[in-house]
């Protein structure tokens, strides 16, 4: 794929949210509805950005920051910021250019990219420029599971040929959620838009009279612990798991051999009324101990929130809607900016804070109310 376009930053982007009305303006309500909707009464939609902003700082002040920086660890790596972009399908619903249009932003603001198993190009095109720069961050495959073993199997040899570095399963929706904004919207893909990645067909459900075509149908066909078991011997790449949110769940799946978890509600697109992910991340930090690599989504929209999830317990941070905004708003160039946004406002944070780096970020940060459970 060549490489994209360079387009004019909107006026007037001083944070995230800015992106918002430009990215509205050039997008369908076809797709809109599909980027920003949730489950049901999106109740978890809400209650993910609400509960950044519930969180108060208590600061230090007068420590000697210099030469402070953003950098962590994680997987064996040092990253330049603890900023990654979470997996979302279908980007070219919004930009021509779509998840290539990622890439290249992420690779150059040393960002790392989780790419959805339903990206709407290929997966070695979102590779290419993240292998190409150095300074990038991680390149993982997020998965869905198909019960299909050979295909699964081949597209696992595929995700490795083409240099990712890390599988992230997705556990929490082995079927979409109540979307009523969706469904009232009417959503449905155009026919120039697929999962690239994902061909062939699915096997047609096999339902006698009577059966659902959820618990007879579709539910024996998803993941079950033997599916993680599988990976873990099919893949020698780390396995992460997205959407886990019970302790018990988690203390199973290290048993297991999995690597780590993306603690997720599924930016409330999955089961509404799950708390937000503030409300989840501690219990298991506390429970998994400070070695277990934990990455957390949902709702995260300023530098503040990505200092917070640090203080929570948090290696890194997954930005999920704001940055398909900025792809729609102006391309590769506005996903560049917003990371840079966002990185900026971590660094001010620190700053403000009396962190000079994310290992100062702890319970003790956090106004005295907001604890771990």
């Amino acid at each position: 794929m060549s490489a994209p376009l360079i387009e004019k930053l909107p006026d007037g982007l001083a944070n995230l949210a800015d992106f918002e009305p430009h990215a509205q303006a050039r997008v369908d309500a076809n797709a809109w509805a599909y980027l920003n909707g949730g489950a049901a009464d999106e109740i978890t939609l809400r209650a993910n950005r609400a509960a950044w902003d519930a969180i108060k700082l208590h600061p230090r002040v007068l420590r000697d920051l210099s030469g402070g920086h953003t950098r962590v660890a994680l997987l064996g790596r040092e990253l330049l910021h603890p900023i990654l972009l979470a997996p979302i399908a279908y980007q070219r619903l919004f930009h021509a250019d779509g998840e290539v249009a990622i890439a290249h932003a992420a690779a150059a603001q040393g960002a790392g990219i989780v790419l959805s198993a339903q990206a709407s190009v290929p997966m070695e095109d979102v590779a290419a420029p993240m292998r190409a720069d150095p300074t990038a961050g991680p390149l993982w495959f997020q998965l869905y599971w198909r019960d299909d073993r050979d295909f699964m199997r081949a597209l696992l040899r595929r995700v490795e040929a083409a240099g990712f570095q890390a599988l992230v399963l997705t556990v929490d929706a082995p079927v979409h959620g109540a979307r009523d904004r969706e469904r009232r919207a009417g959503f449905k893909l155009p026919d120039h838009i697929r999962a690239v990645n994902l061909g062939g067909l699915k096997k047609p459900l096999d339902l006698q009279p009577g059966q659902s075509a959820l618990f007879d149908g579709l539910m024996p066909r998803a993941a079950t612990w033997r599916e993680i078991d599988w990976l873990r011997a099919e893949s020698k790449l780390p396995l992460l798991l997205k959407g886990l949110t019970h302790v018990d769940d988690a203390r199973d799946a290290l048993a297991r051999g999995v690597t780590g978890f993306v603690v997720s509600n599924h930016g409330g697109r999955a089961l509404d009324t799950l708390p937000p992910t503030t409300e989840l991340l501690p219990p298991l930090r506390v429970a998994l101990g400070p070695d277990v690599p934990l990455l957390v989504d949902g709702g995260i929209r300023r530098g503040t929130d990505v200092l917070k999830a640090i203080a929570l317990g948090a290696d890194a941070v997954l930005v999920g809607r704001p940055y398909v905004h900025a792809l729609a708003a102006s391309g590769a160039l506005g996903v560049a900016h917003a990371l840079r946004l966002l990185r900026d406002e971590l660094e001010i944070a620190m700053a403000l804070s009396g962190c000079k780096t994310l290992a100062d970020a702890g319970p003790a940060l956090l106004w005295p109310g907001t604890s771990f459970r």
